[in-house]
């Protein structure tokens, strides 16, 4: 499997009350990220709630989305957790649903050394039937997996990328370095999308694609042609609404963003609250101000 592109982290849209994943709308949001272009998307991701979804709506979510795409864009679907066990059943469930890869945050709350990181990512990956991404995020894991640990993880026949998203460019050219030829590099943040592909990145999981799709996709393109120039252009533009998804946690702004492009209800699943409407406002402003996808 190649990992390159735009891959967007999908969010779940829910019926208004929070109860039930609205699946009529999530199938509408699917459809267009495919017509956008996208290389592929990542259903039960941070962005995707994960926490708050059940183990039954965890399974029900990846088999409705293996049904929506049907073979037209590449499915990565989030089977991390701080349980190696659980990881390892949501991983194999995933792999039987027919998903084209899966990804693995660093298990959070634990805070397991090196070695248990290594050792878990080990075990989990040698479960998979699918190439694997790993998923290394500090900031909501109170982890990161360093460089070395990476290096031998690299060993690992079906772990094949990583999403970067520790936001050390020193670290993401170490990571380039030490295992660029045998781990795609993907950006796990919008809004450093042109460091991380001017360190040798191959794309992006993205946050900001639920929304504008067909212009990140547009913007990677320029990136991977070598046109950093075309490819700012495009970044800059998006910029504003970039650092808007960072005004609360993720994905509060861009559950907000959805509602006001009509794409889904805002409802968003305690502990989560849904965006206060003085920033609501402001930043219905910044998408009117981005303009249509194109």
């Amino acid at each position: 499997m190649e990992f390159k592109g735009v891959y967007t982290a999908i969010l779940t849209p829910f019926s208004k009350d929070g109860k039930n994943i609205d699946y009529g709308a999530y199938k509408e949001i699917v459809e267009r990220q495919i017509q956008s272009g996208v290389s592929g998307i990542v259903p039960c991701g941070t962005t995707g709630e994960s926490p708050t979804l059940s183990h039954k709506e965890h399974g029900e979510l990846i088999e409705n989305t293996v049904k929506f795409v049907n073979g037209r864009i590449q499915i990565i679907a989030g089977t991390g957790s701080n349980s190696t066990r659980e990881a390892i059943d949501l991983t194999v469930e995933a792999c039987k649903a027919g998903v084209d890869a899966v990804m693995l945050v660093n298990p959070y709350y634990n805070k397991p050394s090196q070695e248990g990181l290594y050792m878990h990512f080990k075990t989990v990956a040698e479960a998979s039937t699918k190439p694997v991404m790993l998923y290394n995020i500090k900031g909501r894991t109170s982890v990161n997996l360093e460089v070395p640990t990476l290096v031998r993880l690299s060993e690992v026949e079906n772990i094949q990328a990583v999403k970067e998203a520790s936001g050390d460019p020193g670290q993401m050219a170490k990571v380039q370095k030490s295992c660029g030829d045998k781990i795609v590099m993907l950006s796990g943040d919008d809004n450093i999308i042109p460091a991380v592909m001017g360190l040798g990145g191959k794309g992006v999981v993205s946050v900001a694609s639920n929304l504008f799709p067909g212009k990140i996709v547009s913007m990677m393109n320029e990136y991977l042609k070598g046109d950093f120039h075309k490819g700012n252009e495009i970044f800059y533009s998006l910029l504003d609404f970039m650092n808007a998804l960072f005004w609360e946690t993720n994905p509060i702004p861009v559950k907000a963003g959805a509602e006001i492009m009509g794409l889904c209800s805002g409802s968003i699943r305690l502990p989560l609250v849904e965006l206060d409407s003085d920033k609501k406002e402001k930043l219905k402003v910044i998408i009117q101000n981005v303009g249509a996808d194109q």
